[in-house]
């Protein structure tokens, strides 16, 4: 049987940035719990982040992905909303004190998208051929695979990217399959890239649920919601994050998936121009994520990638 909100509290109030997509994601987390939660009723409230207001170039001088979450953590502490809803692969490895992870979404497809007007695949697009995307973790393994591609920043929400696309200021752009297939624009991808040729972001394809540590009202409302084999694919996955990242902003990927009662992580850690790449599996228990997470952070450590984080952070620096 589900559990249910505690009497006394008929109201919630989920935070979330205002783009198509993250509105997207509120309401479907805002649906779900008015219908495990009978008599409560959830309203959305959107705040603008300072990821939102830096409309050009890459994200990383400035502070990284976090940005997009900063100040609906801000409004989360002020009690100004009750739980946050997320892209998980927005959220850094470490949390503000006192907030948490409390709920993970059943996962939707982790991989990246393949997408263009002229072009049927990643490997079909011809020698220099532009393709776009800000996000160093794709830039790196493209500049791995096809060195030979050019590469330019693409800013903004998925129907501005798509709109730049049309536009012919690329070749090909590189987005995230679930976010496409959320918003009903399946039809625009060209290809699914193969985690092994595209490590996905770590959380990426999972939307998550931040609340306040100790909020138990609204940790039993939105708890029924949570999936667990998800759950440990992002501890795996966050906790080789958390042991890699000094403050740098090195491209990283991580990727879990279940096999049994097994669970298989792959990492990687590269060098913003791709020349220096390295990726490793380790396989545990599913019951163990975080000792798995730390396990691969190790391996890739102790296979170079202490330097590769080392250069990547004087580089910002």
């Amino acid at each position: 049987m589900l559990e249910t909100a505690p009497v006394g509290k008929t109201a919630l109030i989920i935070g979330t940035r205002g783009s198509p997509l993250a509105l997207w994601q509120a309401r479907f987390v805002q649906k779900q719990l008015e219908e495990q939660n009978p008599g409560l009723k959830v309203t959305i409230k959107t705040i603008v982040t300072s990821g939102d207001k830096i409309k050009k170039g890459s994200l990383a001088p400035f502070g990284g992905k976090g940005l997009f979450i900063k100040e609906i953590e801000e409004a989360l502490l002020a009690r100004k909303i009750d739980l946050a809803v997320h892209s998980l692969k927005d959220m850094p490895a470490i949390l503000p004190t006192g907030l948490s992870i409390i709920t993970v979404l059943k996962r939707h497809d982790p991989r990246d998208a393949f997408v263009s007007k002229k072009f049927s695949s990643l490997l079909g697009l011809p020698r220099k051929s532009v393709i776009g995307t800000s996000s160093l973790r794709r830039q790196a393994q493209l500049k791995n695979f096809r060195p030979d591609l050019k590469i330019l920043p693409l800013r903004g929400n998925v129907e501005t990217r798509l709109k730049k696309l049309a536009a012919g200021k690329y070749d090909a752009i590189i987005l995230s399959a679930a976010g496409l297939i959320r918003l009903g624009l399946e039809s625009r991808i060209r290809e699914f890239l193969a985690t092994t040729l595209m490590l996905p972001s770590v959380g990426q394809g999972v939307i998550a649920i931040e609340g306040r540590e100790g909020d138990e009202t609204v940790f039993h409302a939105v708890r029924p919601l949570n999936d667990p084999l998800t759950e440990s694919c992002s501890k795996a996955e966050r906790t080789f994050l958390a042991e890699l990242e000094g403050g740098c902003q090195a491209p990283i990927a991580g990727y879990a998936e279940p096999n049994g009662l097994a669970l298989e992580l792959t990492g990687l850690v590269a060098s913003p121009d791709g020349r220096e790449l390295i990726r490793d599996q380790v396989t545990g228990f599913l019951r163990d994520p975080i000792a798995l997470g730390k396990q691969l952070a190790r391996s890739l450590l102790a296979k170079g990638a202490k330097e590769i984080l080392r250069n990547g952070q004087d580089e910002e620096e």
